[in-house]
C-alpha cells in the first residue's frame, strides 16, 4: 500500500502542467493577458465577420481575386475562437484548465487555422498582374485551387503531431498550446525543421519573390499608361497596397515567434524567461485583428 501514494513533490510535479502555478508569473500578469487578449479576439470577431458577410452580401464583391482575402478573414476567425477567445479563459483562471487533450486540440486548431493564406493571396496577385501563364485568365478554378491548396498544406503540416510525429505542449506561461519547440527528441526536432521550412520560410520566400516581381510589373504598366491618365495602373498599385502591408503586419506578428522557435531549436541550451517568451506567442494570436482592418479601409472595391 506504500506505493500507492506518492510523494507530495512527485504529486505537485506531476500535477503542475496543467495546475495554476504562480510562480511562473504573478496572478495580476495572467489577469493582464486576459485582457488584452479579451480586446483583441473581441475585435478580431467582429472584424472578420465583418468582412466575411460584407463580401457574401455584395455580388461585385464575390471575385476570384477575393476568394483568398475571405479565406484569410476565415481562418483568422478559427484563430481568434481556437485560440484568443480560449487564451482569455485559461489565462482569466491562470493555468490551462482543459488538461493534456485539450492542450493537443487547442495547439492543432491554431496551428491548422494559421494555414498560408496570405503566400496564396501573393501568388493570386502575381497571376493576374504579371500573367506568367500568358492569356490564361485567372478564373474561379484558380482561385478555388489556391484555397483548397492552403487547406490541404496546413492540414498535412498540422496533423503528424496527433500521431507521434512532433507533440502539442504548453508554450511561455503554460496558458496556451503549441507546436514543442523545446524536446530534443531526433522525432521531434526533425518534424520541427520541417513544419518551420514548409510553413515559414517557403511561404515566406514565395511572398518575397511574388511581390518583388509584381512591384516591378506595376511600375513598367505605370509608366506605360502615364500618357493615358494610368487608371488601371494605379487600381493595381493600390490593391498592392492593400495586400504588401498585410504581408507586413503578418511578419510583425509572427516573425518574432518563429524567430524565437528557430532559436530555441539551434541552441537548445537557450533559456528564455516563460514571460519573455509569451510576448511573441500573443503577439502572433493578434495578427487576425490587422488582417481585416487593412481589407476594409484599403479595399477600394468595397
Amino acid at each position: 500500500m506504500e506505493n500507492a501514494t506518492l510523494p507530495q513533490e512527485s504529486k505537485d510535479s506531476l500535477a503542475s502542467p496543467f495546475s495554476p502555478n504562480e510562480d511562473l508569473m504573478p496572478r495580476i500578469g495572467y489577469t493582464v493577458l486576459a485582457i488584452i487578449m479579451a480586446v483583441f479576439s473581441t475585435a478580431a470577431t467582429i472584424l472578420n465577420v465583418t468582412v466575411i458577410v460584407v463580401t457574401l452580401r455584395h455580388r461585385h464583391l464575390r471575385q476570384p481575386l477575393n476568394y483568398a482575402l475571405v479565406n484569410l478573414a476565415v481562418a483568422d476567425l478559427g484563430v481568434t475562437l481556437t485560440g484568443g477567445l480560449l487564451a482569455v479563459v485559461t489565462n482569466a483562471m491562470g493555468y490551462f484548465s482543459l488538461g493534456r487533450t485539450g492542450c493537443v486540440i487547442e495547439g492543432f486548431a491554431v496551428a491548422f487555422f494559421g494555414l498560408c493564406t496570405v503566400a496564396v493571396i501573393a501568388v493570386d496577385r502575381f497571376v493576374v498582374v504579371c500573367k506568367p501563364l500568358g492569356s490564361i485568365m485567372f478564373q474561379t478554378r484558380h482561385a478555388v485551387a489556391g484555397v483548397a491548396f492552403s487547406w490541404i498544406w496546413s492540414f498535412i503540416w498540422n496533423t503528424p503531431p496527433l500521431f507521434g510525429w512532433g507533440s502539442y505542449q504548453l508554450e511561455g506561461v503554460k496558458t496556451s498550446c503549441a507546436p514543442d519547440w523545446y524536446s530534443r527528441d531526433p522525432g521531434n526536432v526533425s518534424y520541427i525543421l520541417c513544419y518551420f521550412l514548409l510553413c515559414f520560410a517557403i511561404p515566406f520566400a514565395i511572398i518575397v519573390i511574388s511581390y518583388t516581381r509584381l512591384l516591378l510589373a506595376l511600375r513598367h504598366v505605370a509608366r506605360l499608361q502615364m500618357s493615358e491618365g494610368g487608371t488601371t495602373a494605379k487600381a493595381e498599385v493600390q490593391v498592392a497596397r492593400m495586400v504588401i502591408v498585410m504581408v507586413l503586419a503578418f511578419l510583425l506578428t509572427w516573425l518574432p515567434y518563429a524567430a524565437f522557435a528557430l532559436a530555441v531549436i539551434i541552441d537548445h541550451k537557450l533559456h528564455i524567461n516563460p514571460i519573455i517568451a509569451t510576448v511573441p506567442m500573443y503577439l502572433a494570436k493578434t495578427s487576425t485583428v490587422f488582417n481585416p482592418i487593412i481589407y476594409i479601409f484599403m479595399n477600394r472595391q468595397a
